[in-house]
């Protein structure tokens, strides 16, 4: 496999074996590629996990352990496209835990991270040319939390859809 040209570093708060354990556990392509720890010079304890650098899905990661300097926002966020409402739900139940549900298909994860849970049929959809049946999605998009394949099918083909309705 070559080497990704860019790699999103992760900034955690000393919990980044725990985090990445954790994303490891959920997605079943991933693995860990190496690790790095601190040494004499610091500024982290020595001996302790400074950079893990890690791979889910075919992308690579670098889980840093920073310390409390910076934290997570959702101006960046991990997409991750489902092709099933099965993948969505459990994606959506792992990254969630101890986490916060988002409106339109966001979660922030325990550790601060937020991740878009999409089901593929959306991009397929935006790239519709038909302007009403992409607002209709929208308008059923903007009141869900988790995203429902269904109700977003629906509301596409101009089928009844319970728009007003949260989905978690």
């Amino acid at each position: 496999m070559s080497e990704q040209k860019i790699t999103p570093c992760l900034w955690f708060d000393m919990k980044a074996e725990e985090a990445v354990a954790h994303y490891l556990s959920i997605f079943e392509d991933g693995r860990v590629i190496s690790t790095s720890r601190y040494g004499d010079a610091g500024p982290g304890p020595k001996g302790a996990v400074m950079t893990i650098l890690f791979e889910i899905e075919g992308q690579r990661f670098l889980a840093l352990n920073g310390g409390p300097q910076f934290s997570f926002t959702p101006a960046i966020s991990l997409i991750v496209d489902c092709e099933t409402q099965a993948e969505v739900d459990r994606l959506w139940d792992r990254l969630g835990e101890g986490g916060k549900p988002m409106q339109c298909g966001w979660i922030a994860d325990r550790f601060g991270v937020t991740w878009q849970i999409v089901p593929s049929l959306i991009p397929r959809i935006m790239q519709s040319r038909d302007a009403d049946a992409i607002a209709r999605v929208m308008r059923a998009v903007m009141p869900m939390t988790k995203l429902d394949i269904a109700t977003l099918q629906r509301a596409f083909e101009g089928r009844q859809t319970s728009e007003g309705a949260r989905h978690e």
